[in-house]
């Protein structure tokens, strides 16, 4: 055998995973979406320094888990309130100018709440209002960015590994955000952390300028956003999948999600830390979630996704359990990356489902249910935890929390058969499967 021929395998193997790894990345070839990428990337991470400074804020303030609970329902009620309406204005106006507007408020509110706490002025009832104009914020941004979405990827087909990487990018500020919070907050305060947050937004609102979109023409809607409001939930409740999706998506909002606005007690009272234990915790959730993200951004299609949604519920809800159980820093780090993995997995997964099967026009009406079903829940969810935390303690509330995530999953799991019977025609239409003549019990997995 020839030199060459000993490198030809080698060389085969290079240049597939290579072509792999091309392929992983696909949606960052549209140059909207490589914008959007940039300038998220760097608010997200001030957004997570939010996250974080503000709830150390509040427990320093009151220590109390009832009022971490009740700051985390004044910031997530506006948006389960107003995203229905949302989701229909999203529809009938200019989703880009949308999404500059919500940008620029939530720039400005991060700047309140940064001024307000570096003067010493600040205090419990500034936090939730601040939280509550947040929340009001969020009721049109998350509807808005998850329409948007298919505006910057021109290809259809490049769509769910946009959300994958999406996700990543959610995630690397997640590892980012909390650690450089934790750091900060230890030095200075958490006024800084609002300050930085404040600035970082500064990049996205940069990036929505610099995109070049199609012209497209204004649409007239002769349907009242009434009646546009019914058709959205006669859509949602008609379809098997997106309805069965974002059932399970509120269960898990209600009851296991809550477990970050707990993050502070835990960090205190069960591993007898402070500010940096919170971030190292948050961080090692963002590294679990930012594996599964990029697992999913490897992929070549949404085939599979449907099952692989239960399983990340009950990944999830193990995690919660066991990290419920624990009263070690070493031992709950791991635990809680593999909370992040089956959270994310689970999140992502769903995300890259309902956009695939929704119609266009339908977009942001679908989306606002989604927003409803991820945000809207927390703040009950929030609430629930804190005052469950109060009566039980907070590692009794997160194993409730993970028992109740499980029991979502097995009731998902029932689910699919009727699930994959709906979705097939739409793959096949799609190109996502190939069109068979056989019954849909002996198809590909959706």
């Amino acid at each position: 055998m020839t030199p060459e021929s000993n490198d030809k395998p080698h060389a085969t193997a290079n240049s597939l995973r290579a072509r792999d790894f091309s392929h992983a990345w696909r949606a960052l070839r549209h140059r909207n979406f490589r914008l959007f990428f940039g300038g998220q990337s760097i608010s997200l991470i001030g957004t997570w320094m939010t996250r974080i400074a503000t709830s150390w804020l509040v427990y320093r303030l009151t220590k109390s888990s009832l009022l971490l609970g009740t700051v985390g329902f004044a910031g997530q009620i506006p948006t389960f309130l107003l995203a229905p309406l949302a989701g229909v204005i999203v529809d009938r106006i200019d989703r880009h100018k949308v999404l500059v507007w919500t940008q620029t408020l939530a720039m400005l509110q991060s700047f309140a709440l940064a001024w307000l706490t570096l003067s010493h002025h600040i205090n419990i009832k500034e936090v939730l209002a601040l939280s509550v104009l947040q929340g009001f914020i969020n009721a049109f941004d998350m509807p808005g960015r998850q329409s948007f979405m298919v505006k910057m990827v021109e290809d259809r087909a490049d769509l769910s590994n946009a959300i994958a990487i999406n996700s990543s990018m959610v995630n690397m500020a997640r590892l980012i955000g909390p650690s450089l919070a934790g750091m900060l907050i230890a030095a200075t305060n958490e006024g800084w952390c609002f300050l930085v947050d404040g600035v970082s937004y500064i990049a996205v609102i940069v990036s929505l300028f610099l995109m070049v979109l199609p012209k497209t023409e204004e649409q007239r809607h002769e349907s009242t956003m009434i009646a546009q409001l019914r058709e959205g939930w006669s859509y949602v409740a008609a379809s098997a999948p997106i309805r069965t999706i974002l059932l399970l998506f509120a269960l898990l909002s209600l009851m296991g999600w809550p477990f970050m606005v707990l993050m502070p007690v835990f960090a205190v009272q069960v591993l007898h830390g402070g500010p940096h234990t919170l971030g190292f915790l948050m961080g090692a959730v963002g590294v679990g979630s930012l594996i599964s993200a990029l697992s999913l951004v490897m992929r070549r299609s949404v085939r599979g996704l449907s099952r692989m949604i239960p399983i990340a519920a009950v990944i999830f809800g193990v995690g919660l359990i066991s990290f419920g159980l624990s009263t070690s820093f070493f031992l709950s780090m791991p635990l809680m990356l593999i909370t992040g993995i089956g959270m994310m997995q689970g999140l992502t997964s769903s995300n890259t489902i309902i956009q695939t099967l929704v119609d266009e026009k339908m977009r942001g009406r679908v989306m606002s249910y989604y927003t409803m079903a991820f945000v809207g829940m927390a703040p009950f969810g929030s609430l629930l935890a804190g005052a469950l935390a109060h009566l039980i303690g907070a590692p009794r509330t997160v194993i409730v929390s993970g028992v109740a995530c499980i029991l979502g999953a097995l009731w998902f799991w029932t689910q699919l058969p009727a699930m994959r019977k709906e979705m097939r025609p739409i793959y096949e239409r799609l190109g996502i499967v190939p069109q068979r003549n056989v019954p849909v019990e002996e198809s590909a997995e959706s």
